[in-house]
């Protein structure tokens, strides 16, 4: 092994070289590094404001014809003083939209019906969204600390109540997520924003990047004890951790634009999935714990929820028929030229 670590109910809290590289006496360095590394993130540079195109298709196939079938679709960008939708549109292969509605998340929702027979079913959607999360700590002034646990007014836990309450798990597993949380806490002496970073940070650095070792029934739990999954699974674990110190935090669906040659293309291919937190005074800020990110300009929100349910794409009811069931999903985001604004 090139290295080892010191470990406190499975949160890395240095990582330490054997001692034919230098042993025990670089443990001080290493903690300085591991700290200082954290710390950069605490200031993510200004980004300028960015437009972007984004195509959304979503395919299913099916071995027999489906007689009758309903969807709900969220494939609208979400439009507000960070985000700005400037064109949409969806279009499907069959079938036609019989309502659309705000659903309780705020989401816009469209439900559509089809009642001829199909054996492919197409879903694009096309959007052209202005992004202008540039700054996203420019809120915090440097005399400012927030610390935990976090007070709320009765009405306000009333609201966020709904994000406050962890994943149901078995008792001995909701109290070793807890320590867990907490060794993230205490190191950080309880500051609220610098231990939300810190989980960011160490779920992006010890929880590898793995698709299909997890499903969507995978618990946050199984994520931290295997240390690999998705997107979705680092979603979880972060929401589950923010919550069990007192945090709000709920799940975001949209997409992730990396640029035409980044190491994290494959994200940029499907649906991204990653959270916001609730903070005081401030509301809803965007961590990304699959790339160890605050959100900027780089994501576009679609969906939020309490978790991956109430944020999905695409879900449906087939009625009658089908069977072997194939699912294609394509995404594509990119930047619009000043000239081609």
């Amino acid at each position: 092994m090139s290295c080892g670590g010191l470990v406190c109910q499975g949160a890395i809290l240095v990582e330490v070289l054997p001692p034919e590289a230098g042993g025990q006496d670089t443990v001080a360095p290493m903690m300085a590094a591991e700290f200082e590394a954290r710390s950069r993130l605490r200031r993510p540079p200004e980004m300028p404001v960015r437009v972007v195109d984004v195509l959304h298709r979503t395919v299913y196939r099916y071995a027999k014809p489906v007689e009758r079938s309903s969807h709900l679709l969220r494939l609208t960008p979400m439009h507000d003083r960070l985000q700005s939708l400037l064109s949409h549109d969806v279009t499907l292969s069959v079938g036609v939209t019989r309502s659309e509605y705000e659903d309780v998340f705020g989401i816009r929702v469209r439900r559509a019906v089809v009642d001829t027979p199909y054996t492919e079913l197409v879903m694009e959607a096309r959007s052209r969204v202005e992004l202008r999360d540039t700054d996203p700590l420019g809120y915090r002034l440097l005399h400012m600390r927030s610390v935990l646990s976090l007070v709320w007014m009765p009405w306000q836990a009333n609201m966020l109540q709904p994000y406050l309450l962890p994943p149901e798990l078995p008792d001995t597993q909701v109290e070793e997520l807890l320590e867990y949380a907490m060794i993230f806490a205490r190191r950080n002496d309880f500051d609220l924003l610098d231990t939300l970073l810190d989980i960011n940070y160490s779920i992006f650095k010890e929880y590898p990047y793995a698709q299909g070792t997890t499903t969507l029934n995978t618990t946050a739990f199984s994520v931290y004890s295997a240390r690999k999954g998705v997107c979705q699974d680092f979603a979880n674990v972060f929401i589950c951790l923010a919550r069990l110190l007192g945090v709000p935090a709920r799940y975001v669906c949209g997409y992730l634009y990396t640029g035409p040659k980044h190491a994290n293309a494959v994200m940029a291919d499907a649906t991204h999935a990653w959270v916001q937190v609730y903070l005081p005074e401030v509301g809803w800020k965007g961590f990304d714990p699959t790339n160890g990110i605050l959100t900027q300009t780089h994501h576009v929100r679609v969906a939020v929820g309490r978790q991956y349910s109430d944020a999905t794409p695409t879900t449906g009811t087939l009625y009658l028929g089908g069977g072997g069931e194939q699912l294609e999903v394509l995404v594509r985001c990119e930047p619009v030229s000043p000239e081609g604004q």
